[in-house]
């Protein structure tokens, strides 16, 4: 066939339809960026790439990696995982020769579960940052 079947194009005209919907998921990415980009800092990762269109956000961790002892990315990641509850992306995921500096925030999700991770997230950096110091 020379074009594609009847279903796929009514299909593909009613998925321009819902523009409202759409709209009301960017408010929300937008939403979700400001509460990460305002709050990371307190939680260590304080060099962020703020997208211009995309809905994460790409930080350097190397300070972070110094500080907790961690190898790369998937190393830190693993054990913000374990003591916070809280996914992050390594790097290498992306970058197999420089990403295991960098750590991939996703703000996809909804903004209650942004502020929770970000307040698991700095507890757990006051508390290492408290350690360290007792050092």
């Amino acid at each position: 066939f020379i074009s594609a079947p009847t279903l796929s194009q009514v299909g593909g005209v009613e998925a321009f339809s819902c523009t409202e919907e759409l709209e009301g998921h960017v408010a929300r990415y937008r939403r979700n960026m400001q509460v990460l980009v305002s709050r990371l800092g307190a939680c260590g990762f304080s060099k962020l790439s703020v997208p211009q269109g995309a809905f994460y956000l790409y930080c350097d961790v190397q300070d972070l990696l110094q500080l907790t002892g961690c190898k790369d990315s998937m190393a830190l990641a693993t054990l913000l995982l374990d003591t916070c509850a809280v996914a992050l992306t390594p790097g290498l995921d992306f970058d197999p020769a420089r990403g295991g500096k960098y750590i991939r925030f996703s703000f996809a999700g909804a903004t209650k579960d942004m502020e929770a991770a970000c307040d698991r997230l700095q507890q757990w950096y006051s508390s290492l940052r408290g350690r360290r110091a007792a050092l």
